[in-house]
């Protein structure tokens, strides 16, 4: 957000928000194309072995995620008060926190490989291939995580078009070369699921390549320079430690949700494979309609962030009625397509009728709460910007541990069945949105807002 813009508001969140939703699709896109690849070019034993290591992935790129978080509330605040030296110091911070840990992941993860994918429970007849690929991923990790890092805190400072761009390149290149390395064109060598991976690392090293050149050509705020380079040799300890407090508590969060996300497939599989199947079809629709809520609450915490840095507190309340109006809006809108074309969507990824007539049965009992999600996510978003941080995250979690998950075990064995499941997803949804909005409009405004750097 530019103060000194004449634009209003709603165009300026726009202008952002579209780029930022992009992203998000084409980051889930990425991963689906190199499932496609890695499935229908070698075989299914080969995607089982990419697929063992999601778990260590997951749990990974959750504490990178934290940490970008609270490197980007930093960031937008910094950028609000023009001050482009605090930003650089905030981003070079972060960017050596996430070396180092990129470094030790390299290696413990290289020399005990084997070792974490056994632990992981990955079967016999897979593990020379799970320990392959999860190897050069690891090996991987330090240019893994500058790369997140990077992309999210050029967002701090309004740009979501550059990791945008950004995204485009590493798809692109994860397009081109791990076909080629799965089927050996033009005589480079036939590295089997060991492709996908080399493949990652290609497109990551690529953009890092890319945004060093391009943001110092382009002259853009946090282009690499001295002041960028000497706070990743020498970082800013007691910054660390606030980028980590801001920070952790949207990694734990994934986490948990993660977890949570574990013990409703228990749940599910209960039922049959038809469930499975279902509820495979159903997350894919419901991730696509969640995108633009996810990407609405993101920018309102910077959009606020930005606000609060460059003492204009009063912004506030325009920035959070505005994304509440776009999430109704976009998200909204989603929610009515998916409705009326729900039979289509979930077809796409189901062709047994009776199983899409399944899914689409439990689709229109949770799609509606996706909206009550958005609005929550704008309230917690919101807090998070001026640095309430642990407050928003404990309500988040309260509703996970103890609306969704008791109530989807709970209604899983009464006379709704697998629907029930679905119906505590959509009550834990909605009274994420009463708890959020409850502590935004009678603890946090009433709360002075200060900046943090």
């Amino acid at each position: 957000m530019d103060p000194t813009s004449t634009r209003p508001l709603w165009q300026r969140f726009s202008l952002f928000l579209i780029p930022l939703m992009a992203s998000n699709i084409l980051q889930a896109l990425s991963g689906t194309i190199n499932a496609i690849y890695v499935g229908q070019l070698i075989s299914v034993e080969a995607l089982a072995a990419t697929a063992t290591f999601f778990p260590i992935m997951f749990f990974l790129m959750s504490f990178i995620i934290g940490l970008s978080a609270g490197s980007t509330i930093l960031v937008g605040q910094a950028w609000g008060a023009r001050n482009v030296d605090k930003v650089k110091q905030v981003a070079g911070t972060t960017l050596a926190a996430a070396s180092v840990l990129g470094l030790l992941v390299a290696l413990v993860g290289g020399i005990w490989t084997e070792e974490i994918m056994r632990v992981l429970g990955a079967p016999d007849n897979i593990l020379h291939l799970s320990v392959g690929y999860a190897r050069i991923v690891l090996i991987g990790m330090p240019g893994f995580f500058l790369f997140l890092v990077g992309t999210s805190v050029l967002r701090g400072v309004g740009d979501t078009i550059t990791p945008l761009l950004a995204l485009v390149l590493s798809l692109v290149v994860g397009l081109v070369v791990t076909p080629a390395l799965i089927l050996g064109w033009g005589g480079l060598p036939q590295l089997g699921v060991n492709a996908a991976a080399v493949a990652m690392i290609a497109g990551f090293s690529t953009v890092l390549v890319f945004l060093f050149f391009y943001l110092r050509i382009r002259n853009m705020p946090l282009a690499p320079d001295g002041v960028l380079f000497q706070a990743m040799v020498r970082p800013d300890i007691k910054l660390l430690g606030l980028i980590l407090k801001l920070g952790i508590p949207a990694g734990l969060q994934m986490v948990i949700s993660s977890i949570a996300g574990i013990v409703v497939v228990g749940l599910v599989n209960r039922f049959g494979s038809d469930a499975t199947a279902a509820y495979g079809a159903l997350g894919q629709v419901m991730s696509y309609v969640q995108f633009p809520a996810m990407s609405i609450g993101i920018a309102a915490s910077i959009f606020a962030a930005q606000a609060i840095g460059a003492r204009q507190i009063e912004q506030i309340e325009a920035i959070t009625r505005t994304a509440l109006a776009l999430n109704l809006i976009i998200t909204g809108g989603l929610v009515v397509l998916a409705y009326l074309f729900s039979q289509h969507l979930v077809a796409l990824f189901i062709t047994d009728a009776a199983v899409v007539d399944l899914a689409e049965t439990l689709l229109h009992v949770v799609l509606w709460s996706i909206l009550c999600f958005g609005w929550s996510v704008v309230f917690s978003g919101v807090m998070r910007a001026s640095g309430m941080v642990y407050a928003p995250m404990a309500l988040s979690l309260a509703c996970i541990l103890l609306i969704e998950l008791p109530g989807a075990i709970w209604l899983s064995q009464t006379s709704l069945g697998l629907t029930g499941i679905w119906v505590a997803y959509a009550a834990s949804f909605t009274m994420m949105l009463v708890l959020q909005a409850g502590l935004y409009h009678f603890v946090w405004k009433r709360k002075e807002i200060v900046a943090l750097v």
